[in-house]
Order: C-alpha cells, then structure tokens, then sequence
C-alpha cells in the first residue's frame, strides 16, 4: 500500500469553505477510483502546533504505485490540484507531497 500525504500552507484569504470543497472533490474522486481508498484531510488540531503554517492536509491510501499514477493522471484530480496551487502561499511551494510505502501484514 502507498499512502498519499500533502500538506497545504493555503493563503490567508482562502475561506474554509474553498478548503473543503477541494477536499470534498478529491475524496469524491478517491471514492471512484479503484486502488483508491480512505481519505482523510481537513486542518490540524495538533496539540503541538509546530504546523510552520501547513495548518491543512489530507491522505489517501492506495493499493499501488500504479493506482497513485492513475489517480495523479486522472483529469479531475489535476483540476482539483491546480485549485491547490492556485489558493497555496506561493503556489506549489506552498505544498508539500510525501508518498510513503505502509506495510499490511
């Protein structure tokens, strides 16, 4: 299984409710992809706040290498992603991706 992290510093003005809709499209989409399950995203509540200004993020789980490569080619996930960037301080520098391997046995 890869396990799919973005952290987001989103730009002061962008409203939670942009936030959630860009969120509510990718666990849609993730929903209709096979290979692709469990979103989770929404803004951190860390007990720790040491978030540097990444106060959102979301992950996906999915079965393959193959599987994130469709989801990362899919239309749909480009146009939500381009929503990312576009609301993000700095664009892409404002995002930050991480795909990690997870052993299930």
């Amino acid at each position: 299984m890869i396990r799919h992290i973005v952290l987001t510093k989103f730009r002061p003005e962008t409203s939670e409710e942009t936030i959630h809709g860009i969120y509510a499209g990718l666990s849609n989409l993730t929903n209709r992809l096979p290979g692709a399950r469990g979103f989770t995203g929404g803004r951190s509540e860390s007990p720790e706040q040491i978030e540097r200004g990444y106060m959102h993020g979301f992950v996906v789980d999915f079965d393959s290498w193959e599987a994130l490569q469709a989801y990362a080619d899919n239309p749909e996930h480009k146009a939500l992603g381009g929503q990312l960037v576009e609301n993000a301080v700095g664009g892409i520098d404002g995002i930050l991706v991480l795909d990690l391997p997870v052993r299930t046995d």
